[in-house]
């Protein structure tokens, strides 16, 4: 039986970023892209063209993706004016993107209120605006803001929406629950009949989460037509959020309804980097993960002992609706952990690291993960430091320099012209390995953290080459415990601007300048043990 295929959307970047609290950075998109890339999404849209200075910049150049179709959202042309002399319509298409998804009104109370125009003028705009898309060689999509609420209003003016768009060229034509009050079973008499005017191939569902019924109104939607879905990835979005991808995708690659008729872009290899891009996500975010989350909440799976405990171990598969696995997730049987260590030769692998997992030493780094983890570390989102943690005790980590100390100073001060500023500076004292005699380096910057970050790159001898195009991308601080005695988590994110690899590290301690060095110290030596290994494998 050939499967229908059904197409993914993510809309993090741009829906996604209108959650209270969201403010993505330039480098925060370009990860989030290449991590939902990397989980096979079909469609990415980065942001609006034109809208401010992030967007634009995201989309004067194209990020390098494997497979993902990247996507720039606007509006359809103003009325009034063609769609060569709007100035903001233009913007979006000239922005370096594979596909563009504009929005249109589709409830005519909107068409009358909001724009002041005719529901004709409104169905011109959308026409001229699909035609011009696709002149442009882009692939076009309408996305119809409440639409149900239109359809709800006036079904014949909201379905001359959509076959408007339709008959246009647009490829997807996109059912949107703006406000999010739409339930599954009006959902599913509405897209039943939708379908009956636009083919089932070229719908597309996006729904909110304002009645906690987002998943559930995209899988109806999805039974009776749809084949786009629109979400976010932990479900991020304004107000109550968007249907969540991290609950939609597993969904229907897992359970025998959508898997038996449908097939997507994630494999199963890539369904099980779910969680990780989920942690990943939080990581940027700054914010900690919902525990309790469907699928890849660190409790999704985990169970107190009881009378649980001892059957899960058994037969584990009657206790759990999927396979922990599947979703980069793992068991937790809250008593014993049993099966930590599975979990950690997996991820041991993943890293490219070949151990027996019957080594011992493989128990002797789960208790010392574990160990971390109980005083704030967290390995999810910070590979580099838990390869170098699982490498020095597997004995693979050269000792390539120690610190012997360090030491910052912040002061204000008025500087020649009489401005009041104030200055960073910081003192690193290193031993490089085999040499006698210490190093030091002073330096300042542009607060305490990346003045000790200049000082520690500035001179570290012979391996001085190997670090000179390191550069610290981003930093994050979360404070774990309150109180006068607080202790802080700092993920610290570098590149190498030579080869654009990227990689993330953590440092934990009560002192946040002592937490943030801990962090600075494992990325030049992540980096540093990276170079060497090729130097061996060369």
């Amino acid at each position: 039986m050939t499967k229908e295929r059904l197409y993914l959307f993510d809309t993090t970047l741009r829906d996604g970023a209108q959650t209270t609290g969201v403010d993505f950075s330039l480098e925060d998109k370009r990860l989030i892209a290449k991590t939902l890339d990397e989980l096979g999404i079909d469609y990415i849209e980065g942001g609006y063209p034109g809208a401010n200075v992030t967007d634009t910049e995201f989309f004067r150049e194209k990020p390098a993706l494997a497979g993902a179709r990247f996507t720039a959202f606007g509006m359809t042309k103003r009325a009034g004016r063609s769609a060569s002399n709007d100035p903001g319509f233009q913007a979006i298409l000239q922005g370096q993107c594979d596909a563009i998804c504009l929005v249109a009104k589709a409830w005519d109370y909107h068409v009358r209120i909001a724009l002041g125009i005719s529901n004709e003028e409104n169905l011109d705009g959308i026409t001229q605006s699909v035609e011009a898309v696709v002149q442009g060689g882009r692939e076009c999509m309408i996305d119809c803001e409440h639409f149900f609420d239109g359809y709800k209003g006036n079904r014949a003016y909201a379905l001359q929406v959509a076959t408007t768009a339709y008959k246009a060229g647009a490829r997807w034509v996109v059912l949107c629950d703006t406000n999010g009050g739409t339930l599954p079973h009006e959902i599913t008499a509405i897209v039943a009949d939708v379908v009956q005017h636009v083919p089932g191939a070229n719908l597309g569902i996006h729904t909110h989460n304002d009645t906690e019924n987002a998943v559930a109104n995209t899988l109806a939607a999805v039974r009776v037509g749809c084949r786009q879905i629109q979400g976010t990835l932990n479900g991020l979005g304004e107000r109550c959020g968007n249907a969540n991808l991290a609950s939609v995708i597993p969904t229907l690659l897992l359970k025998s309804e959508f898997a038996d008729r449908f097939e997507t872009n994630v494999t199963p290899q890539r369904l099980s980097k779910l969680t990780h891009a989920s942690r990943v996500l939080d990581e940027i975010l700054n914010r900690a993960p919902n525990r309790h989350a469907p699928y890849v909440g660190e409790a999704a799976f985990a169970t107190k002992a009881g009378i649980h405990a001892s059957a899960i171990l058994k037969e584990p598969e009657t206790y759990e609706h999927v396979k922990p696995e599947t979703v980069g997730n793992r068991r937790r049987v809250l008593v014993s952990d049993q099966a930590g260590k599975s979990n950690l030769v997996y991820e041991l692998e993943r890293l490219g690291i070949d151990v027996n997992r019957n080594d011992a030493r493989i128990g002797a780094l789960l208790d010392e993960v574990k160990a971390r983890e109980s005083v704030g570390y967290a390995y999810e989102g910070a590979d580099a430091s838990f390869e170098l943690l699982a490498r020095r005790l597997l004995g693979e980590v050269p000792q390539f320099f120690t610190v012997d100390s360090f030491r910052v100073m912040v002061e204000k001060r008025h500087n020649a012209v009489g401005n009041l500023v104030t200055v960073s500076e910081a003192t690193v004292k290193v031993f490089v390995a085999g040499d006698p005699e210490p190093l030091w380096s002073v330096a300042e910057g542009n607060g305490p953290v990346n003045a000790l970050d200049q000082a520690l790159r500035k001179d570290l001898g012979r391996y001085q080459k190997h670090i000179e195009n390191i550069e610290l991308v981003d930093y994050k601080v979360r404070i774990l415990t309150g109180g006068t005695e607080a202790v802080t988590r700092v993920l610290v994110e570098s590149q190498d601007t030579a080869t654009g690899e990227r990689w993330f590290t953590v440092g934990v301690s009560p002192n946040i300048i002592d937490a943030s060095f801990e962090a600075l110290i494992d990325s030049i030596n992540y980096k540093l043990l990276k170079v060497a290994a090729k130097a061996e494998a060369a």
